[in-house]
């Protein structure tokens, strides 16, 4: 994926605001970016942070057989990597023009300028030495990765410590922290790169350029260099023509800001090994501070609690009585509910599902008398009728006929009982006691 270009907007802007001697981030010209070092729990992991931009280093180590030209040096293999999570403009998988010319402008910082003593790092000549592979990834892409690479490279080699071995004639033993203590690399120095940006054909130049600054800039000169001012390498791309005195100026610059450095990484390296052997906290984890929301850990305040409760009982004896807690009383309109053992119900189910079974068909007992036509029941219900409805599940229908009436022995299908239903007038639960009182009158 290609980076989305600027604007002329946003171009002429950064170049007027670089040629009234300002940046984007407030710097100065020849400022740097606060740095960062962070440790992992294991020697030889490590996290730098220039401003923005973040890469993480690992160094790992194993016995492998030399070169046949170099039979008792070691092997020191750089790897830089660039992926998405940095910026959308990384391809994953995919070697870019910037990922060769970044680790071939390491190779030539740290291993061509001889930091570290191969040498010690032979176990058995022609056969047996260790090789040191250093990992880098880029965790966050804002400008000038080349010098965060070179800082975390050097400083996870310093960090990093290998395992001690043991030879008896053809057999190499190799011996785990637990049994023996790792030994550091060693270090001849400390080789950082520094990068200078020029704009306007080498008129304006800029220390620690961001990455809207390399996107307008015309060349870049990297340096890399020791606190003892000993050059180590240098590039120039962009196809700009630099003058000598401009690059004179660049390495007093890159001096200083090399020394300062430095001594930041020795001051890093020192508080870590001394937090390790006082037994104190390290690693990624342990580096965050603990009043942060990120904070995996709160340091525990000791609260004094001597006379809490007298105190408490003073203020609650002084409190008036209008001001104590008193529960308010639960008013339950008609038609609210509530959930839980031993609570009255108003929702008035119970009285719809009375209604509902007093609807329901009713079934006469056998001997009962018939209800004749229509003109018959008509008048029997003029003379006397009383419908009594029994405390039990089934109801009964009993009615109540003037003396001297005929008693017609017939069945009562289905029909008469919806015609019951619907002509009778059947009284709910709640005139029970009414209907039974005139029952019994009659």
């Amino acid at each position: 994926m290609r980076e989305t270009p600027l604007s002329n907007c946003e171009r002429q802007f950064i170049l007027q605001a670089i040629a009234e001697r300002q940046r984007l981030d407030g710097r100065q010209t020849y400022d740097y970016r606060n740095i960062k070092i962070t440790f992992g729990t294991e020697y030889g992991c490590c996290i730098v942070e220039l401003g923005k931009t973040r890469v993480l280093a690992q160094v790992s180590c194993e016995l492998v057989t030399p070169k046949l030209s170099r039979p008792t040096e070691g092997i020191i293999f750089f790897n830089l990597e660039l992926s998405p999570m940095a910026s959308p403009t990384f391809e994953a998988g995919r070697q870019s023009e910037l990922l060769v010319k970044l680790n071939r402008l390491l190779e030539r910082c740290l291993r061509n300028s001889k930091c570290i003593d191969t040498e010690s790092l032979c176990v058995v000549a022609g056969a047996k030495v260790w090789q040191i592979r250093v990992d880098l990834h880029l965790l966050n892409h804002d400008g000038n990765i080349i010098d965060v690479a070179s800082i975390a490279a050097i400083v996870a080699l310093s960090h990093f410590k290998r395992p001690d071995v043991s030879i008896q004639g053809e057999e190499v033993t190799v011996y785990s922290p637990e049994e023996r203590d790792p030994i550091p690399l060693s270090i001849h120095h400390m080789p950082i790169a520094v990068s200078f940006a020029f704009f306007q054909q080498g008129t304006y130049l800029l220390v620690d350029p961001i990455e809207h600054e390399e996107r307008v800039m015309d060349g870049l000169l990297v340096i890399a260099m020791n606190k003892h001012r000993e050059l180590c390498t240098i590039q120039s791309s962009g196809g700009i023509m630099l003058l000598k005195d401009q690059v004179l100026r660049c390495t007093k610059i890159a001096g200083v800001k090399v020394a300062e450095i430095t001594e930041l990484m020795q001051k890093a390296l020192e508080n870590d090994k001394k937090v390790r052997q006082e037994g104190g906290k390290f690693g990624f984890a342990e580096s965050i501070p603990n009043k942060r929301i990120t904070a995996f850990k709160l340091d525990e305040a000791s609260v004094a609690t001597d006379g809490v409760e007298e105190q408490v009982e003073e203020i609650v004896s002084k409190a008036e009585p209008s001001t104590r807690h008193i529960p308010k009383p639960i008013v339950r309109a008609p038609g609210t509910g509530q959930i839980g053992e031993g609570i009255q119900n108003e929702w008035m189910i119970d009285e719809l599902e009375e209604e509902e079974e007093d609807e329901e068909d009713i079934v006469p007992e056998p001997g009962a008398q018939s209800l004749g036509t229509d003109n018959e029941r008509a008048n029997r219900h003029t003379d006397a009728e009383v419908i009594q409805l029994s405390d039990s599940e089934e109801e009964e229908v009993v009615i109540l006929e003037p003396e001297g009436t005929e008693k017609k022995g017939r069945k009562i299908n289905s029909e008469d009982t919806q015609q019951i239903s619907t002509n009778k007038v059947v009284p709910n639960n709640k005139n029970k006691k009414k209907q039974k009182k005139k029952g019994a009158q009659l």
